[in-house]
């Protein structure tokens, strides 16, 4: 067995060469296992055949700890405005076009209101930008040209919308690189029904994983169905604990089959469900609340 000092030595040194950090020597982790270091791309070519098998069976693992890890807010994020958390619900907040923020209708409606009350002209509850019928699709241009993801992505929903299959998945590539989660999502959908892309698993589940990872419940609600149904069971009921802890409804009733069949303790159960109400009650208040009964006319 290594000792401590051994282990820390290695550490220091590349493992290919072994050549000493240094002012004069930098070195880098081995990124997919954090493991090893070198100070070179040449070492590491080198070392590869060596390191091949430990680094797989590490980069497996840190993805397993990645994927079970309970996310910090869903992929909605918080209201920029209100700074509360957004629900799940998309019907009750919207993106705006001029500078891609979703605002939640509490906030939205609540700046329409002050405006039309001291008749003034409509703008973005955030950035103050003017809106209109006349200015978004002229917007929406502009964001992508500044490499906005989320521009990017809601402009392949539009192609996707329209059959584009090509141009959309495009769109969601391009997003995804720049680390939109929604276009993730996607991606993993077009992977499985080959739209403007030949089917493939493998690549559905990757963005399946990426998109649950970035806090998407609906891309983890997915997974857990697939696991479920490769007898996959614990992972299954993981995924689903972690989405319902989100606030997403639809993961409560697998949840409750796998209680009844005795796969879920009721302590397990009753955890997840006071971590789910707990979430939904999160993006609860009285503006949004106002909001919902509020009319336009």
């Amino acid at each position: 067995m290594m000792s401590e000092d051994k282990i820390e030595a290695d550490i220091l040194c590349c493992a290919s060469c072994g050549v000493a950090a240094g002012d004069e020597v930098k070195l880098k982790n081995c990124t997919a296992c954090y493991l090893v270091k070198y100070c070179s791309i040449k070492c590491q070519k080198e070392h590869r055949p060596q390191h091949k098998r430990a680094c797989k069976k590490r980069a497996a693992e840190l993805r397993v700890q990645q994927l079970f890890k309970q996310p910090e807010s869903s992929h909605l994020g918080d209201c920029p405005i209100c700074m509360m958390p957004m629900p799940l619900d998309l019907e009750k907040s919207s993106t705006t076009t001029c500078c891609s923020k979703r605002i939640c209708d509490g906030c939205d409606v609540e700046t329409q209101k002050r405006e039309l009350e001291e008749r003034r002209d409509q703008k973005c509850p955030f950035c103050r930008e003017p809106v209109g019928n006349e200015l978004w699709r002229k917007q929406i241009l502009k964001r992508i040209e500044a490499n906005d993801p989320v521009a990017m992505c809601r402009e392949g929903v539009k192609q996707y919308d329209k059959g584009d299959y090509s141009s959309a998945f495009g769109y969601f590539t391009r997003a995804a690189e720049l680390g939109d989660v929604d276009a993730h999502s996607k991606l993993s959908l077009m992977y499985h029904y080959g739209q403007g892309v030949e089917k493939d698993k493998g690549k559905e589940m990757h963005h399946l994983e990426e998109a649950a990872i970035g806090g998407h419940p609906g891309a983890r609600y997915n997974l857990a169905g697939g696991e479920w149904h490769n007898g996959n069971t614990e992972r299954a009921v993981k995924h689903w604990i972690i989405a319902a802890s989100q606030g997403h409804d639809e993961s409560i009733k697998p949840l409750m089959d796998a209680f009844k069949s005795g796969m879920v303790s009721k302590e397990v159960l009753s955890a997840a469900l006071r971590a789910h109400q707990a979430a939904v009650d999160a993006t609860k208040s009285p503006q949004r609340a106002a909001a919902e009964e509020y009319s336009y006319d």
